[in-house]
């Protein structure tokens, strides 16, 4: 039972709540992957990815946190309507499951990493491209904002 932070006045109701049943590891997770099918049964970069995707969402509607190393780790979290009891709540409460991902460290802020350049606006570079197209030395900025 849970109150409702927003109007604290209401009475408390049942949620849905994501179980983590264990945490894998990158090794833990790799080994699944490639024991499912097979080793890697698609065979291609594209086929593992593939493969992963697929065991991604099994493991995870199996109730397991997937960590995959310095990229990050993988959950689900589950969105519902509060039900008057716990007797009361049923799947229909359920409105939604949804992957949570949280970044491992070097993915948590980019602003290191990243470099900024100003460039143009997109209406002032489908100007220009308009007129070189049309073999134009000169572009209305002006004209070309204000269409």
């Amino acid at each position: 039972m849970k109150g409702n932070p927003t109007n604290p006045e209401e009475p408390e109701k049942a949620y849905a709540r994501n179980q983590v049943s264990e945490v894998w590891p990158l090794e833990k997770f790799s080994k699944h992957i490639a024991d499912h099918n097979g080793v890697y049964s698609r065979g291609t970069v594209k086929g593992v990815i593939s493969d992963m995707c697929e065991c991604l969402v099994e493991q995870l509607l199996n109730g397991n946190k997937i960590q995959l190393g310095e990229l990050g780790s993988f959950v689900i979290s589950i969105s519902s309507e509060g039900a008057e009891s716990i007797d009361k709540f049923t799947s229909k409460n359920i409105k939604a499951v949804n992957i949570l991902f949280a970044p491992g460290t070097d993915f948590e802020n980019l602003i290191n990493y990243a470099e900024f350049n100003p460039v143009a606006s997109r209406v002032a570079q489908a100007a220009t491209l308009k007129a070189e197209k049309a073999g134009e030395s000169v572009v209305d900025l002006d004209a070309a904002k204000n269409k």
